[in-house]
């Protein structure tokens, strides 16, 4: 997902997808343990994702803590 789509969500939405998408990562590695993950890209992608949401949910923090000042 583009940082610039994930900007146009709102809070309880990145929350969401942060949760689906650890879930799924969970998932892709019992996957990879067993010997039946296709995609071995995709954890990546979803790591860098799930990163993506994080920074950007920090960033919402820190100007919501610097508005309220």
């Amino acid at each position: 997902m583009k940082l610039k789509d994930l900007r146009e969500q709102s809070v309880e939405n990145l929350v969401d997808n942060r949760r689906s998408l650890k879930q799924e990562l969970l998932n892709l590695r019992i996957q990879q343990r067993s010997g039946q993950l296709e995609n071995p890209a995709r954890i990546r992608a979803i790591r860098r994702t799930v990163a993506r949401i994080e920074t950007l949910m920090k960033e919402l923090a820190h100007a919501r803590a610097a508005a309220a000042k």
